[in-house]
């Protein structure tokens, strides 16, 4: 032992200043709380980027990649009991962030690119994808907050969407792994198979382009879909889904509303029951986009948004995938699996419809 540390021990803890020993208290709060979890999932998420430069995963965005690495992870060696705070960090406000950042790659002037019928295509596609899912949900026996995380996921933008959607449902972490897992399938379907579909069903570059912006799950999925079928679907794909993503925000107000009633008429029975929280990081998406619709931010800083953007979901859907525990996925059976198919199915043809006969 050094001997300036025996002068710091020989030192009377009296005679060390209260703020002083108040803020080593926190720190060693912090690190024993936080910051070992950060460290982990931040690890997970390098896994998966460099996954994702690997030959064959490429198909599949670094966010998927960190459910799946988290899941592998938690399941084979198991979550360290000391990490999990920093966990819930990253799955919670990491993610909050995320989706305000998610403003910075929308403008105003992008939606109204696409036109009033894009739009309207657009909205009524995502509209009714969600009432489809959640009713089709109930009827085949679905939880409820696991059917209304695929609803999302499915009409809105994929993870984002279900994270976002998680935070007023507040649906089990095993839910969210399952939304998400079932919905990059069938994403990924979709972007393999619906360029082969275009010179099938007589769709020029703009009318597939809205078709793809309309319909597939993911922003990387549909920018693959897209651009595979030529440059003009790749652009209007893509501002059909960033129309979609700034649908985000009206969504989860609405299941906030949705929530906070249900919980008004239970309140008889529990007066004990939690107000669900109205997401402040809806209000900062809108800012976030009304800004930068009136704003030229440079170039760069919205590459580096976009990537900063895309590292905060992927540690948080890493700690999602640290959390999952796949004997509790396997419990939840066929059914979700089979609703996520149906609205997949849905969300493919009713676009169709739309952009066919519009």
């Amino acid at each position: 032992m050094s001997s300036a540390t025996h002068i710091a021990n020989d030192i009377p803890k009296s005679l060390i200043p209260a703020d002083l020993t108040a803020s080593r208290k926190r720190l060693d709060s912090v690190w024993n709380g936080v910051i070992p979890g950060i460290v982990l999932v931040a690890m997970i998420t390098a896994v998966a980027f460099s996954a994702h430069n690997v030959s064959g995963f490429a198909l599949f965005s670094p966010m998927i990649l960190a459910v799946v690495a988290g899941m592998i992870y938690s399941n084979v060696l198991g979550t360290p009991a000391h990490a999990k705070a920093g966990i819930a960090f990253s799955q919670k406000r990491l993610l909050r962030f995320a989706i305000v950042l998610l403003g910075f790659q929308l403008t105003l002037g992008q939606v109204v690119s696409i036109g009033a019928s894009g739009v309207g295509i657009v909205a009524l596609t995502l509209g009714a994808t969600f009432v489809f899912t959640i009713t089709l949900g109930r009827q085949i026996g679905v939880d409820r907050k696991l059917a209304q995380l695929i609803a999302a996921g499915t009409s809105i933008c994929g993870a984002s969407a279900i994270v976002a959607t998680n935070i007023v449902t507040d649906a089990r972490d095993e839910d969210v792994t399952y939304a998400v897992a079932s919905i990059t399938l069938f994403g990924t379907v979709a972007m393999l198979g619906f360029p082969l579909l275009a010179p099938v069903l007589g769709l020029d570059q703009h009318a597939f382009g809205l078709w793809a912006g309309a319909s597939i799950h993911e922003v990387a999925q549909v920018i693959g879909a897209g651009f595979q079928n030529g440059t003009q679907s790749g652009e209007i794909a893509t501002v059909a889904k960033l129309t979609r993503v700034a649908m985000l925000a009206p969504m989860v107000i609405a299941l906030g509303l949705m929530a906070r009633r249900k919980t008004s008429g239970d309140r008889s029975s529990d007066q004990s029951a939690a107000r669900p929280p109205m997401p402040w990081f809806v209000a900062a998406f809108i800012a976030v986009v009304a800004l930068n619709s009136l704003v030229t931010v440079p170039a760069e800083v919205k590459s580096a948004m976009a990537l900063t953007t895309t590292m905060m979901l992927t540690m948080g859907l890493a700690a999602m995938g640290l959390q999952a525990n796949i004997s509790q996925l396997r419990s939840r059976g066929l059914r979700p699996l089979a609703l996520a198919f149906s609205a997949f199915l849905f969300i493919g043809c009713f676009s169709l419809m739309l952009v066919k006969f519009a």
